[in-house]
C-alpha cells in the first residue's frame, strides 16, 4: 500500500515532494521519485511484498516505462510466470513490476489482467503519455486535476492541494450530495477543480487530450431454479479461492472481527487454509453503550477459530479524534462509523501492517433491510392507491427512534414513500435530507445555485435497464454507497494510521460469481443474508448466523445529547453557520433545540452540520 502522485506537461520536484510529504501516513518506510522534462511521478510505500527490493518508481528493461501503485496486485506472481516464459526479465520480487511487463505486451489492455486492490500510473516515454488506472470496484483512490494543459494526479486530495495554482472554491452540487447522502460520489469531489476517477476506469494523457474507458461492468445472474448444491459449491469454493489471494503477503495479517457474518466468515476460511496465529481485532463500549456491543459474537468466532484476539474498549474522546479524522478524510464525509474504523486501526496497527475487513459483504449477499424493503415495496405498490394513501397519513404519527437501528423510522420512511415511484422511494430510503428540510435550511444563493435535484443514484437506478427493481437498488449500491462511503472509510482510515486494509468481499472474481446468483434468491425467506446463512450453517457458529444484524455503529445521538452537546453548540452556533453563507441560521437553531429537548431527531443532519463545519476550519479557513 501507498500514496502516489505525479504531473504531466511539466516538470516540479519541489511540488512532487511536497505532494508525497502530505501522504507520509500512507507510505512511512520509504519514497521514491522519477522526473524527466514534462513528467513527475512519486511515491511514498508501505513495504508489503519484496520488502527489501520493490523500491518504486519501478521501469521495464530498457527504462522506457515508468510505474507508481497504490494497492496490490494479488495475482502478480501467475502474471510474473506467464511474462518471463515470454522472455520478460525481471529485477525484483515485487508485484508492482508485473505492471510494467504487462503494459509492453497489451498495453491499456492490461488492466484485464489484474486481480487487486489498485490506483497506479504508468509513463510511456516512447509514446509521450501517461496511462492511469482504478481497480475494477473502487477499493484504492485516485483524484485528479486538469487545467492550463496541466494535469496531476494523487492517492488524495491533501497532496493536490500543495498545487499553489488549484482554487479552493467549493463545489455546490457536491455539497448538496453531501448533506443529501453524508458522502459525495464519484466523480465529483467538494471541490470545483478536482475530480476522481471512477472505479474500473482508465484515463490517458496525451498532446494534452485526455481520454477516459471503462473496462468491467458488474452483471446480474438470469433467472433460474433455486439450487442450493450448486449455490454452496460455488460460493464456498470461490471464497476460499478468494481469501487465499487476499493472505499473500511479507508481513503479518490480522483481520478486524465483528463477531457478524461476513468477518467470522474470513476467519473461518483462513482457518480452513491452514493459516497459524490468526490475529482478529474487535472493539466494543463500556457498559454505558452496551447495546452497541458485539463483542460476545467476536469472542466467540475468536474462540472457536482459536485466534490470537484482541479487545479494545473505548470510551473515545470524540472532541479530540474527530479533528484528526477529518483531516484524513480531506472532504466532508458524515458517516460516523469512521470513528470506529479510526480507532480500530489505530490498536490493530500496533500489531499488524495489513488487516482484512468483511466490508462488501453486505451488498454481494444481500445484507440490507432495505433489499427487503425493495422487494416489499414492490408488493405495496401493488395495493389499491386509497389504501396507501391511508398508511402515509398514519405514518405521521410514528416517532423516530434514537436507539439502534431505528426501526420505527424505517417504517415511517417506507409507509411515507409509498405513494412515490420506484426509483423515489428508494432514494427516499437513502437520503438524509428531503425537500421539506432543505427548503428551510439552504439559504436562497445555495437553493439557486444547485438547482433541481438531479442526483447520480437516479443515473445508476436508470443505468440498470431491464433489471429487476431490487437488482437496480444494489446496482446503485455497489455504484455509490460501497465505494463512496465504506471503501472510501475503511482506505482513510486505516491509511491514516499506516495500516493496509483488504477487502475479500470486493474481489471482482467472488462479485461475479455471486452475482450468476439472482439477487432475490439471496434473501431466502425474506431474511437478509438468507442464502449467505444457508450457505454457512456448517461453517459458522450457530449463535452468529442467528443473531440480528447490527452493522458497524457508534451511538451518536446520545453522543450529541450527552457528551458532545456543549461542542456541538459551539461549533454550530449562529455566527459560524452566518459566516458560512450557506445555511438558514436560524433554522439550524431550530433543529439544534429540537433535538437537544427531544422534540425531534436530528441526529445525522446534526452530524453532517458539524462535521462540515470542522472541515471548513481545517481545509478552507486552515
Amino acid at each position: 500500500m501507498c500514496g502516489i502522485c505525479g504531473m504531466v506537461g511539466f516538470s516540479d520536484e519541489h511540488l512532487l515532494k511536497r505532494m508525497c510529504e502530505r501522504m507520509v501516513h500512507r507510505g512511512p518506510d520509504e519514497e521514491g521519485y522519477f522526473l524527466d522534462s514534462e513528467v513527475g511521478l512519486g511515491v511514498r510505500r508501505l513495504s508489503i511484498i519484496d520488502l527489501q527490493g520493490g523500491h518504486q518508481p519501478i521501469h521495464n528493461e530498457d527504462s522506457t516505462l515508468w510505474v507508481v501503485l497504490n494497492g496490490e496486485i494479488y495475482n502478480y506472481r501467475e502474471l510474473r510466470a506467464e511474462l518471463e516464459e515470454k522472455g520478460h526479465r525481471f529485477y525484483t520480487k515485487s508485484d508492482t513490476e508485473v505492471l510494467v511487463h504487462l503494459y509492453e505486451d497489451w498495453k491499456e489492455d492490461c488492466v484485464s489482467k489484474l486481480r487487486g486492490m489498485y490506483a497506479f500510473a504508468i509513463w510511456d516515454k516512447k509514446d509521450r503519455k501517461l496511462f492511469l488506472a482504478r481497480d475494477r470496484t473502487g477499493i484504492k483512490p485516485l483524484y485528479y486535476i486538469y487545467q492550463n494543459n496541466k494535469f496531476i494526479f494523487a492517492s488524495e486530495i491533501k497532496a493536490l492541494l500543495e498545487y499553489p495554482e488549484l482554487s479552493k472554491d467549493i463545489d455546490l452540487t457536491s455539497l448538496d450530495y453531501y448533506l443529501t447522502f453524508l458522502y459525495i460520489p464519484a466523480p465529483f469531489t467538494i471541490f470545483k477543480e478536482v475530480r476522481k476517477l471512477l472505479p474500473s476506469s482508465t484515463l490517458t494523457v496525451k498532446d494534452g487530450n485526455i481520454i477516459v474507458k471503462s473496462y468491467w461492468e458488474l452483471t446480474p445472474g438470469k433467472e433460474k431454479s433455486y439450487n442450493l448444491t450448486l449455490y454452496k459449491n460455488t460460493i464456498i469454493r470461490t471464497l476460499e479461492d478468494t481469501i487465499k489471494y487476499h493472505l499473500v503477503s511479507d508481513v503479518p495479517i490480522g483481520v478486524f472481527l465483528s463477531g457478524g457474518i461476513d468477518s467470522s466468515t474470513i476467519v473461518a476460511f483462513m482457518r480452513k487454509l491452514g493459516v497459524n496465529d490468526i490475529r482478529t481485532f474487535s472493539i466494543g463500549f463500556g457498559e454505558k453503550y452496551a447495546s452497541y456491543n458485539e463483542l460476545k459474537f467476536s469472542q466467540l468466532v475468536a474462540k472457536r477459530f482459536n485466534t490470537i484476539h484482541k479487545e479494545f474498549v473505548i470510551n473515545p474522546d470524540i472532541v479530540n479524534i474527530l479533528p484528526k479524522v477529518i483531516k484524513s478524510l480531506d472532504e466532508p464525509f458524515a458517516d460516523s462509523s469512521s470513528l470506529l474504523t479510526y480507532f480500530i486501526s489505530e490498536e490493530a496497527a500496533q500489531y499488524v501492517k495489513v488487516a482484512l475487513s468483511g466490508i462488501g459483504g453486505d451488498e454481494v449477499f444481500g445484507g440490507y433491510p432495505r433489499y427487503i424493503g425493495a422487494v416489499i415495496s414492490s408488493r405495496y405498490a401493488r395495493l389499491p392507491l386509497l389504501v396507501r394513501k391511508l398508511f402515509k397519513s398514519i405514518s405521521s404519527y410514528i416517532k423516530f427512534s434514537p436507539k439502534g437501528r431505528d426501526y420505527p423510522g424505517r417504517v415511517k420512511r417506507f409507509l411515507k414513500a409509498g405513494l412515490l415511484p420506484s426509483y423515489q422511494r428508494y432514494l427516499s430510503w437513502i437520503t438524509y435530507l428531503d425537500r421539506e428540510i432543505k427548503e428551510k435550511l439552504y439559504s436562497s444563493n445555495l437553493k439557486e445555485e444547485i438547482g433541481e435535484e438531479d442526483y447520480l443514484h437516479l443515473k445508476y437506478l436508470k443505468e440498470a435497464g431491464n433489471r429487476s427493481y431490487l437488482d437496480s437498488v444494489v446496482y446503485t449500491d455497489i455504484n455509490t454507497y460501497l465505494v463512496d462511503d465504506l471503501l472510501v472509510m475503511g482506505d482513510r482510515m486505516s491509511m491514516a494510521n499506516s495500516l493496509e486494509l483488504r477487502v475479500p468481499f470486493c474481489d471482482y472474481k467472488l462479485m461475479e460469481e455471486a452475482f450468476t446468483i439472482p439477487y432475490h434468491l439471496k434473501l431466502k425467506g425474506l431474511k437478509i443474508k438468507g442464502l449467505f446463512k444457508e450457505i454457512l450453517k456448517d461453517v459458522l457458529p450457530r449463535e452468529v448466523l442467528r443473531k440480528p444484524k447490527q452493522g458497524f455503529m457508534v451511538p451518536l445521538a446520545y453522543w450529541l445529547r450527552e457528551e458532545l452537546k456543549d461542542f456541538t453548540l459551539d461549533i454550530l452556533s449562529s455566527e459560524s453557520i452566518k459566516r458560512r453563507g450557506y445555511f438558514n441560521p436560524s433554522y439550524v437553531k431550530e433543529i439544534l433545540s429540537d433535538h437537544f429537548s427531544g422534540r425531534n431527531i436530528f441526529t445525522h443532519q446534526i452530524w453532517a452540520l458539524l462535521v462540515l463545519e470542522l472541515w471548513f476550519r481545517e481545509f478552507i479557513d486552515g
